[in-house]
């Protein structure tokens, strides 16, 4: 009991630590996209709007109150994935660890930032997806797929490849892992399954946006300045919303590789992001050849640097992939000691570690809007001490396994 207050307390405090750097009210960016429907006809991320319109009225207090509903809930799931699956295995130091990560994290950070964007709402609808797929619900979790890419086509590259990778791990058997189970008649139709109505739905936003997706620049443009929103806010949301995928990717491809390998958020994301990828290795044991394919499929999202230029945001991705991915595996093995006995870090992990937090807790993010983080460097360090006390007596206090 002791123990699991301690890991409540620790993970809730790192959770709320991280929220409080950024945390806000919805900038007109998000409020623009609840209030985008179909008012003048179909269009890409028009679904949240429009659904949202049939319950409440659009107005500033209402989007603030859906936005703060979204983002609770998000965290409660979090929250309660963390914890369950660290008690899956109370000996393992290394769950803490990763979450401790996971929680300090630049995602969490953006997220309240962000508070009101529909990254949020896909994530959820990812978790229910992935839930779905572990409890063999395939077309149930592919007609979630669709709403979810019709609400925000980001979810081609942050739903549907974890979605893939729980049904390969679901289906996998026991024993070792083999690339020949992928190709296996009973997982090809399983994935054929669940990826065809989100592949048509993908197709046919893609090609109506190429075609028709700016047709409605002008009436939307009006809508919004009518609505309050600025013009440059309002001109930018229309732009997201009416301009093709190739037009962005030829204004923002050549910085692709700029992007991954050598800015800022390389070092100061890439080193947490290794560290969860090292854990999820080290916790389950991986065959290379499995965690290549969860290493592939957290880097897709990195794709979006060929067609969008929010750096900081787009590095944030990977970890909540990660996340997934370790709760994935985690229901996979469930029942199933990977550490008999509470592993030992070697130096050079306890190194990378402390490199990670450090990264994580005290390296400032770039926040959009020209904001800042709440806390200066001195406060957050005395705010972290009681991240690291609470790991050392969670180390010390005894461990009861039913």
């Amino acid at each position: 009991m002791y123990r699991k207050f301690l890991l409540i307390f620790l993970y809730l405090y790192a959770l709320i630590f991280s929220v409080s750097k950024t945390i806000r009210i919805p900038n007109q960016w998000a409020q623009s996209h609840w209030l985008v429907d179909y008012r003048f006809g179909f269009i890409k991320r028009g679904l949240a709007g429009e659904l949202f319109g049939f319950l409440s009225e659009k107005n500033t207090f209402s989007i603030t109150i859906l936005s703060i509903s979204v983002l609770a809930v998000l965290y409660f799931l979090i929250l309660k994935i963390a914890l369950k699956t660290t008690w899956s295995n109370p000996k393992s130091y290394g769950r803490m660890l990763f979450f401790v990560i996971f929680l300090l994290s630049q995602y969490i950070v953006f997220s309240a930032h962000l508070i009101g964007y529909l990254d949020h709402v896909v994530f959820l609808m990812t978790i229910l997806t992935v839930y779905l797929i572990t409890r063999n619900k395939l077309f149930l979790a592919s007609v979630i797929a669709v709403f979810s890419i019709f609400i925000h086509e980001i979810s081609i590259v942050l739903l549907l490849p974890i979605c893939c990778f729980a049904i390969i791990v679901s289906q996998m058997p026991e024993s070792k892992f083999s690339i020949k189970d992928v190709f296996s008649r009973n997982v090809l139709k399983n994935l054929a399954l669940f990826l065809i109505l989100p592949f048509l739905s993908a197709v046919f936003i893609s090609c109506y946006q190429e075609i028709n997706g700016g047709n409605y620049y002008t009436q939307l443009f009006s809508y919004l300045k009518q609505s309050s929103i600025p013009g440059k806010v309002a001109d930018s949301v229309c732009s997201a919303y009416t301009k093709s995928f190739t037009y962005y990717f030829s204004e923002q491809y050549e910085y692709f590789f700029q992007r991954i390998f050598v800015s800022k958020a390389t070092v100061f994301y890439g080193i947490p992001i290794i560290f969860c990828l090292w854990m999820i290795f080290k916790e389950f044991k991986l065959d290379i050849r499995l965690f290549i394919l969860l290493i592939v499929v957290s880097a897709i999202p990195l794709i979006l640097h060929s067609i969008a230029y929010d750096t900081y945001r787009i590095w944030t991705f990977p970890y909540m992939i990660l996340f997934l991915g370790f709760w994935i595996l985690n229901l996979k093995y469930k029942g199933e000691s990977k550490q008999p006995e509470p592993e030992k870090f070697s130096w050079w992990e306890h190194v990378l570690f402390i490199t990670a937090f450090l990264c994580v807790s005290l390296i400032p993010v770039i926040l959009f809007d020209g904001e800042t983080e709440s806390f200066s460097p001195a406060v957050k360090l005395l705010l972290i001490l009681p991240i690291l006390g609470t790991l050392y007596f969670i180390k010390k206090a005894p461990v009861k396994t039913d």
